[in-house]
């Protein structure tokens, strides 16, 4: 019998005194869409561990050979609700569910065998997806809400890019990290009053926090610019990636890591390829139509305020990507990543982030396909092109990993 037989729902209820825990992927978005849904009525807690014991716990529930990001983000929640810290009978736990080909939509389940496992199912499980998966009375997707919870995640994509553009070259250190800290208070202010999510004013908070970046006072120096792609949970977790951004700025490198808003417009764009490739109902391709127009407006605007300060590298439209992955990869390769990472890499060596990182965790597929499996046509294309694919899994060191990319960027140097 499947476990939705007879799973907890998260009722109305709960949603009033229930601590609903979180594991983190992208720290700077996921604060902010914590904030969002607090504003909403909920509470959650965004877990912040980090370090061995995260694998360890995620060991004993989930098989080795399943993907790493399952492993980890099961490790985080297992591991705090062994911690002592929360009343069990009182947290409910949440886990993203894409519905797609990828494994993703499974990690609801696995985490369900690992509550019953340790007698914790009376533990409600909610699941976050678009695809009506799964519904829980307690907790609803609303128009306003994922309205929000756009805008949020394009401010975090803002903040992750310039804050790694400044950080490198700034005078007082930790002058970037802490205006981040300040964007992310004023924000989380204006969405408890209801403000800074229309598209207007999502417009006008992008020009004023491009602004305030490119008064940060810097000293211009070399520096090795490196480019981050992957799978999307290791490419942004500093728990799954062993602290890669840290390492890299220590190493003395600029980085750039593509925002999370080019995967969501490449998500609605594959239903619409899906629908060219295969037909499929008229409604949904309209609805998608819409919904890829909404986030192209984001990503504009975006873009525009990024231009207006010349020190800045501003990201290139999703439809630039998307030309340059059909002259390598055909648009039905679409699990996991899909051709988007091949894409990504790329646009970063277009950009001038020769230097590529391309992380890999064990046991996801797809993107060994699209990533480690198309490095020699992209440097075919661009011959400058320094790719270095490094694998993350329990096994792995972090010496070991830190020691390839040492090599990659010796080549760099030179």
């Amino acid at each position: 019998m499947s476990d939705n037989a007879h799973r907890v729902e998260f009722t109305r209820e709960m949603k009033k005194d229930y601590t609903i825990l979180t594991p983190n992927m992208a720290p700077i978005h996921f604060e902010l869409i914590k904030n969002v849904l607090e504003s909403d009525g909920y509470h959650i807690e965004l877990l912040r561990t980090t370090g061995r014991e995260i694998v360890d716990e995620g060991l004993k529930y989930v098989h080795n050979d399943t993907c790493y990001p399952a492993l980890l983000s099961i490790g985080q929640l297992m591991h705090a609700l062994h911690s002592g810290k929360y009343n069990l009978h009182k947290v409910a736990l949440i886990m993203t569910q894409t519905g797609g080909g990828c494994r993703a939509s499974n990690y609801i389940h696995l985490l369900r065998k690992a509550l019953k496992k340790d007698g914790l199912d009376y533990i409600p499980v909610i699941s976050v997806n678009l695809s009506g998966l799964e519904s829980n009375p307690g907790f609803k997707i609303t128009l306003p809400l994922l309205r929000k919870a756009i805008a949020a995640l394009t401010y975090g994509d803002l903040l992750m890019l310039l804050k790694n553009q400044v950080k490198p070259y700034e005078i007082k250190e930790g002058a970037s990290d802490a205006l981040v800290e300040q964007w992310t208070l004023t924000l989380t202010k204006l969405f408890e009053q209801g403000k800074a999510f229309t598209q207007r004013e999502v417009r006008d908070y992008f020009q004023r926090i491009a602004k305030s970046f490119a008064q940060i006072p810097i000293r211009r120096r070399e520096k090795t610019k490196v480019g981050i792609v992957g799978e999307i949970y290791v490419k942004y977790s500093a728990l799954a990636n062993n602290h890669l951004e840290d390492f890299l700025f220590s190493q003395g490198c600029e980085v750039m890591v593509p925002g999370i808003l080019g995967f969501m417009i490449f998500k609605v764009d594959n239903r619409l390829e899906d629908i060219k490739l295969y037909g499929g109902s008229e409604a949904k391709k309209q609805v998608c139509t819409l919904l890829k127009w909404y986030f192209t407006k984001y990503e504009s605007d975006l873009i525009a305020a990024v231009k207006k300060y010349p020190q800045f590298t501003a990201p290139a439209p999703y439809a630039h990507l998307k030309e340059l992955a059909g002259k390598v990869i055909g648009y039905g390769c679409k699990m996991g990543e899909g051709w988007l990472l091949t894409a990504e890499m790329m646009e970063l060596i277009e950009s001038g982030y020769e230097n590529v990182v391309c992380t890999q965790p064990f046991g996801c597929l797809p993107n060994h396909i699209v990533g480690k499996g198309m490095i020699r046509k992209v440097k075919n294309l661009y011959p400058q092109a320094n790719i270095v694919p490094i694998d993350y899994d329990p096994s792995a060191t972090q010496v070991n990993q830190e020691n390839r990319i040492k090599l990659m960027l010796a080549v760099a140097r030179e």
